[in-house]
């Protein structure tokens, strides 16, 4: 099985950028389609973005489109989300996320393994 480490996660202005690492161990993240959920205080877990083995598709929740870049480097097995123009509805925890499957799904049910999440705060 996998494991999974977040990092980047801090504290920012409205408008600035993050870019958020998740490195795997245990198992080469090209076995995985991988993904980004978030969690807000008091809300939902919510579906951020997802890529699939190779990163050639890629899928967004609509709030993030344009402003976020999910992509991977599977040599240094790692995942990262790059974050602009941040806004403070997007304080949330982030979390990676490992799905067996090549199909990215938006659901996090459909994946197997998670990390423990960073802290993004976006300040207005």
């Amino acid at each position: 099985q996998v494991q999974l480490v977040e990092s980047g996660g801090g504290l920012v202005q409205a408008g600035g950028s993050l870019r958020l690492s998740c490195a795997a161990s245990g198992r080469t993240l090209s076995s995985y389609t991988m993904g980004w959920f978030r969690r807000a205080p008091g809300k939902e877990r919510e579906f951020v973005a997802a890529t699939s083995r190779s990163g050639g598709i890629s899928v967004y929740v609509d709030s993030v489109k344009n402003r976020f870049t999910i992509s991977r480097d599977n040599a240094k097995n790692t995942l990262y989300l790059q974050m602009n123009s941040l806004k403070p509805e997007d304080t949330a925890v982030y979390y990676c996320a490992a799905r067996i499957s090549d199909v990215p799904s938006r659901a996090g049910e459909g994946y197997d393994y998670w990390g423990q999440g960073t802290q993004v705060t976006v300040s207005s």
